[in-house]
This record gives structure tokens, sequence and C-alpha cells, in this order.
């Protein structure tokens, strides 16, 4: 299923209860930063080379280039302050279902490869935004991590309008 993911991410990054915010590390977001990005390269790159629809091409490729910027940021961070990125479930998770969806889309063409592609952008940035706002955000302790996490948040939102338009169109084939 292509949102497998989506669903790992979300079991993964799912709020815990009201009074606690998940424990997590700055290297363990670090790890799922780059991670969560790097998934999207992966599908966004994919979705350039092999879409048919010129705006699922467009934006794969703004999946790609963004996306990258993002690990830069991130990349340039962690080297600064000296911290290692710490693989972990959650980063595992998300490496494992970004190659079974790539490996979804790779047997897909045409409006099918377009349709789900897009359909998985739109749930994907909505995880996204859903573990940056309950854990990843409150979770970071370094101010320039946590500085880092709200400046892009408003690029995930964009990225996330962006995909649910192309997927109307999909839907009413303009």
């Amino acid at each position: 299923m292509l949102f497998t993911a989506v669903t790992v991410a979300g079991l993964l990054f799912a709020a815990p209860p009201a009074t606690a915010v998940q424990e997590i590390n700055d290297a363990q977001i670090a790890a799922i930063v780059v991670t969560a990005n790097q998934v999207d390269i992966d599908a966004g790159q994919l979705a350039a080379d092999r879409g048919m629809n010129a705006e699922v091409k467009k934006f794969g490729q703004m999946m790609v280039t963004d996306h990258k910027g993002v690990n830069k940021a991130a990349s340039d961070l962690v080297t600064k302050l000296k911290v290692t990125p710490e693989e972990n479930e959650t980063s595992r998770a998300l490496k494992a279902g970004g190659d079974k969806n790539v490996a979804s889309l790779k047997a897909l063409k045409g409006a099918a490869f377009d349709k789900a592609y897009i359909d998985h952008e739109v749930a994907y940035h909505t995880q996204v935004l859903d573990a940056l706002d309950k854990t990843l955000i409150p979770g970071a302790k370094n101010a320039e991590l946590k500085a880092l996490l709200v400046k892009v948040r408003p690029a995930f939102v964009a990225h996330l309008e962006h995909a649910k338009k192309i997927q109307s169109s999909l839907k009413t084939g303009n």
C-alpha cells in the first residue's frame, strides 16, 4: 500500500497522552528531519522524472530542491552544534516506508503514478506537520534547532496546500 510510510510515521509520531511530550533528544530529531526530507527527495526525483502531468513533475522537482535545502540547513546546524544525528525507531521506519513508497511508485505509470504520488504527498506532509507540532518542535532542547524547525514549518504547510491543489485538479481532470 502506498501510504505505508505515512501510516508508520503516523503511529510513531502520534501524540502521546496530553500530559507529556514524547521524549526525544536533539540527535534523534536531527536524524528524523534528515530522513523525512530524504524520503521526500527520493519520491520527488521519481515524480520529476516519471510524472505525466506537468504540475506533478514541477511539484516533484520543487520537493527535491526545497527538501535538499532543508537538509543542508539541518546538516550545517548539527555540524555547528557538534551533534551527530542518532538513528532511532522513527528515522528507521521513515526510511523503510520511503523505500517501500518509491518501490510502489516505480510499478505505476501515467495518471496512476501521478495520482499515487500526489496522494502520498498530501498524506505525508500532513503527518510531517503533525510530527513537527506534537513531537519535534516541543522536543527540541537546543534553541537553534527549535528555531530551524519553526522556520521551515511554513514551507511544509505550503507544500501540503500545493499538493492538495494538484490532487484536486487531478480528480477533476484540469
